[in-house]
């Protein structure tokens, strides 16, 4: 070949990568100054007469890993000082009834904070039971709860009120609230 021809170099896909001795690359970036990406390998692919989109190529090439971002378990470890956990679970009594137990966990030190017992939890009872939670005290930062409608209208509202930022774990999730679960044995 002769030096107005050029000389094929491979790539690291395994594809033949067209480079003009006469442009700007160098031996260490033999790509710089050229372009990059799916319309590089579209124009080579036209060089050898396969004509594709550029979307078609970019569709199946490599693309760069996003970092990942932050994991529930860092969310958990990060903030543990700031974390307080509720949940509900129930009690069967002598009498075939059922007790319904509300229990509030710090996880700082994995402390229960507050806990009460009712027949039938209201939304009402429930914000309630947060007010008498904390009552002399500033709140930590989030509230970590499950998606249960005993957490109504009013129960949100006076969490807001109170400072809290709620944070919700995923439907059928146990896993994301571990501390309480695990206290309360549904884990």
């Amino acid at each position: 070949m002769g030096e107005d021809q050029g000389f094929l170099r491979p790539h690291l896909l395994s594809l033949a990568v067209w480079v003009n001795p006469s442009s700007e690359a160098t031996d260490a970036d033999p790509f710089r100054g050229r372009p990059s990406g799916g319309i590089r390998v579209v124009r080579e692919l036209r060089m050898i007469g396969i004509d594709l989109a550029k979307a078609t190529v970019e569709k199946y090439m490599i693309r760069p890993r996003k970092p990942p971002t932050p994991t529930w378990r860092a969310f958990l470890k990060n903030h543990v000082k700031e974390v307080v956990a509720i949940d509900f679970f129930i009690v069967p009594t002598v009498r075939n009834q059922v007790l319904f137990v509300f229990l509030v966990l710090a996880h700082e030190r994995l402390r229960v904070f507050h806990f009460n017992v009712t027949a039938s939890p209201t939304a009402e009872w429930t914000a309630q039971q947060i007010v008498e939670a904390f009552p002399w005290m500033a709140p930590p930062e989030y509230l970590l709860r499950d998606r249960d409608a005993i957490y109504g209208e009013p129960f949100r509202r006076r969490v807001a009120n109170m400072g809290f930022e709620e944070a919700f774990i995923a439907p059928r999730s146990p896993w994301q609230n571990p501390y309480v679960e695990r206290l309360i044995g549904a884990a």
